[in-house]
């Protein structure tokens, strides 16, 4: 009986041996992992400086993909994410050539609305992304132009609105939507565009600067009446679900979003 004890005593033991081993052996690993990822994702980091020193917006953009792709646990991620808006928007707004934009020759009678249009794309973006002080374009002279298609998506459980560009994102915005959950849902697109719009309230007309005037700086119209895109005279409330239904942006926010999108543009609103 006691040989039968202290042999069951003994697998027990060495059972207990092999699972302490291999616990330190993989705290050891995952320290060793850990430590690893770390030191990637600095030397990814000071790479991130050197681009930035040297001003290359697109191998920046793509190594701070990578470092979100690569390290998507990381305490850094949103921070990174972050990055990655500001320099899309950048490079939106700078002459530097993507491959999403091209290169166009201004012909004799062009103008930049006709040159907008042809290209689906707004005039206010071809200003922007060409250092333009007026409308005035010569023959003979280039731009560079945005080619690619952009599409709105608004997600109201996050209260959130993001720019794409073919499916890509772009940039990730903060926005009110409606309480009560009465932001449409659906696909709809953008059929207006006004800088400063009056409010026409019922029983009021409300005037552009005016402290009641919730509609901002700018007023993007969806094809279902009373409904769009706009900018805010609270922005405390970005976030939250406080609207008559209408999607509320930072009026910085919404100028940007206004020169880069033109009419026609889709916009899709989710639960």
């Amino acid at each position: 009986m006691n040989k039968k004890i202290l042999l069951t005593a003994g697998i027990i033991l060495i059972i207990l041996i092999l699972i302490i081993s291999f616990s330190l052996k993989k705290g050891k690993t995952s320290f060793a992992e850990g430590k690893t990822a770390v030191l990637n994702a600095q030397s990814l980091l000071n790479q991130a400086r050197d681009l930035q020193t040297k001003g290359d917006l697109l191998g920046l953009a793509a190594l701070y993909q990578k470092l979100v792709s690569d390290f998507p646990n990381s305490a850094e991620v949103m921070n990174w994410q972050k990055k990655i808006d500001d320099i899309n928007i950048r490079l939106l707004f700078s002459p530097t050539l993507t491959p999403k934009s091209a290169i166009y020759e201004i012909k004799p009678g062009d103008t930049l609305s006709r040159i907008a249009k042809a290209f689906k794309t707004t005039p206010e973006l071809i200003k922007k992304s060409n250092n333009l002080k007026s409308d005035m374009i010569s023959p003979g002279k280039k731009l560079k132009v945005w080619n690619a298609p952009f599409s709105i998506l608004v997600d109201k459980s996050q209260n959130i609105l993001i720019l794409k560009s073919n499916e890509e994102i772009v940039k990730t915005y903060i926005v009110s939507t409606g309480k009560d959950n009465t932001s449409p849902v659906g696909n709809f697109k953008i059929t207006s565009k006004l800088v400063n719009p009056t409010w026409f309230k019922t029983g009021a007309v409300i005037p552009a600067g005016s402290p009641e005037n919730v509609l901002g700086t700018r007023w993007l119209g969806i094809d279902k009446p009373s409904y769009g895109i706009h900018g805010t005279t609270d922005p405390q409330d970005l976030g939250k679900q406080v609207t008559q239904g209408c999607v509320r942006m930072a009026n910085s926010d919404v100028e940007e979003l206004y020169t880069i999108v033109p009419i026609g543009t889709e916009v899709v609103i989710v639960d």
